[in-house]
């Protein structure tokens, strides 16, 4: 069974692995049931969705395989934000978009609702209303964001009467900023450039639990680098590691997340039962100081 975690300062009880559901639409009802079982029976009863997944069939995709009694078992969380060329923080929007979320996935509440990316354009007074309204009518019980810089967090956080307790961002071995820079301090290469104004050290300050999402992808969308052979020393060495621990390559770059001591959750989209199960194993794997790092620098980073 997966090992569990608190999300931020709150006292929600989360597997340290989550299932993304994105790949989830256009699935037969059969085969997204089978699937949220298996992750069920490992213990990764924390499924993450977005109103804008499959434009909202991945949510009910899920709805549609599973029986209501199970919805209690589950956390559930979505996120909302996007829309079709532009970005959209309003009260209204807030409000209208978790209503959505709730009918697809047949609930009447959230467990975490998270705000997608970015509005340039956010007004926190109207974000702060559509909380609390969300808040007050039992349809929102945690809050986050997902892809913010700590001045759009504490910008949020100075003006919402919630904690916000998650803030979801891309992490995996071949795609490390949040990590480079702070190894690079003071020096003139790129590695030093600071992209995100400290995620990481802002999120362990504040007891805000990040989320990585794409594990396996190197690149924003360009797929996954986990036995892709035009990483061959990554590959390499993962197998190498795997074979140490008895556990597949795929666990091991999940285990190399969990090892951070911010306490990140991955949250894995894999519609596969088997990987699935293969990469729940990485709960039991703690890799070593020096294995992070072997890892580290095989992804193609260099110390300074």
């Amino acid at each position: 069974m997966v090992k569990r975690m608190n999300l931020g300062t709150s006292d929600l009880s989360v597997p340290e692995i989550g299932l993304g559901c994105m790949r989830m639409a256009g699935m037969t009802k059969n085969d997204a049931r089978a699937m949220i079982d298996k992750s069920m029976e490992l213990g990764i009863d924390f499924f993450d969705h977005a109103d804008i997944y499959g434009k909202g069939e991945a949510e009910k995709a899920f709805a549609s395989a599973i029986e209501p009694s199970l919805r209690e078992k589950m956390i559930l969380q979505s996120k909302c934000g996007i829309r079709d060329g532009f970005f959209d923080f309003s009260k209204e929007h807030i409000i209208s978009s978790v209503e959505g979320s709730l009918k697809r996935l047949n609930t009447e509440y959230l467990d975490v609702l998270l705000l997608h990316r970015p509005d340039a354009l956010m007004e926190p007074e109207e974000v702060a209303e559509a909380f609390t309204k969300l808040e007050n009518d039992g349809k929102v019980r945690h809050f986050g964001v997902s892809n913010h810089n700590p001045m759009q967090t504490e910008l949020l956080q100075e003006t919402v009467d919630q904690e916000l307790i998650v803030n979801q961002v891309q992490l995996s071995l071949m795609q490390t900023v949040m990590i480079d820079h702070g190894l690079n301090v003071n020096m003139e290469n790129s590695s030093a450039v600071n992209r995100d104004g400290e995620i990481i050290e802002y999120s362990r300050l504040n007891n805000i639990s990040l989320q990585a999402w794409s594990p396996f992808q190197h690149g924003m969308i360009e797929g996954a680098f986990v036995g892709n052979s035009d990483f061959p020393e990554i590959n390499e060495k993962l197998q190498q590691v795997a074979s140490r621990y008895g556990v597949t390559d795929s666990a091991i770059a999940i285990a190399w997340i969990l090892r951070h001591p911010a306490g990140i959750q991955p949250i894995v989209g894999t519609m596969n039962k088997q990987r699935l199960e293969d990469i729940a194993k990485a709960s039991e794997v703690k890799l070593t100081k020096e294995e992070w790092y072997e890892l580290y620098r095989a992804a193609g980073n260099d110390l300074p």
